[in-house]
């Protein structure tokens, strides 16, 4: 079997159609809030291609009105596989602007259903990050981690284990503080802002923090860091903190 989806994220939010055109239609605006790397060839003939671990597909642009709407997707795979997004923004009264985000695609095969649930979950998390940015960093740029952990046999350990290390307890729920010690020994609090079944998403200071459990794969750290301790969150430095806390 196989299957087309298409689910929509839409929040009202106190930043204007131009910030918000800034954070999903140019490289350093999307490299705040997405996942991996991303170059944008802006315009109606534009490319938007995002580089995530060495995947980097590029997506054509398929509607750029500045301010109001953008959408791109890849071409299909010979199997039919495809993603693509569309924004649509109307803005509103003193500076605020309704954002409705809509990810839609093919997925093949008849392992579909799990795949889409992971999909799903993941982009929950990426669509509630770009909201929490657009809420709290807007306008800043970040320096885009993100840092592969070792080999995941239990899932249920491995979120215990990662919990435990922020000092969470079960049932993690948006709100909760979170207490976390980089990889040099320095510590730096933060807030849940986002978690589901496969993600976790935290907010500090300087940074949005986010975990993600791999698609058949290890657990992901995708983060944003907007502080000027950049030094203190390289792709190598978390990668070492996975390996301690999952390892």
């Amino acid at each position: 079997m196989s299957h087309r989806f298409e689910s929509t994220h839409q929040a009202d939010l106190d930043a204007t159609p131009e910030e918000i055109w800034r954070a999903i239609a140019t490289g350093p605006g999307i490299d705040s809030w997405f996942m991996g790397r991303a170059d944008v060839q802006p315009g109606p003939d534009g490319t938007v291609r995002i580089d995530f671990g060495g995947y980097a597909p590029s997506h054509d642009v398929t509607a750029w009105e500045p301010g109001k709407r953008l959408a791109y997707g890849g071409e299909p795979a010979p199997d039919g596989r495809f993603v693509a997004y569309e924004f649509l923004l109307e803005g509103r009264d003193r500076g605020s602007t309704t954002l409705r985000v809509v990810a839609s695609g093919f997925l093949p095969g008849d392992d579909w259903e799990d795949e889409f649930e992971a999909m799903s979950r993941g982009h929950e998390l990426f669509f509630q990050t770009l909201f929490e940015y657009l809420t709290h960093f807007a306008g800043r740029t970040a320096t885009p981690v993100t840092a592969f952990g070792p080999p995941v046999a239990d899932w249920d350990h491995a979120w215990a284990a990662l919990h435990a290390e922020l000092g969470l307890t079960a049932p993690v729920a948006p709100g909760d503080g979170v207490s976390l010690r980089l990889a040099d020994g320095t510590a730096e609090d933060g807030v849940v802002y986002y978690v589901n079944a496969d993600t976790l998403g935290i907010r500090t200071g300087g940074a949005l923090i986010r975990f993600l459990e791999g698609f058949r794969g290890p657990m992901v750290a995708a983060h944003h860091v907007f502080a000027d301790n950049g030094h203190r969150h390289t792709d190598a430095a978390w990668q070492s903190w996975l390996t301690r806390v999952l390892g």
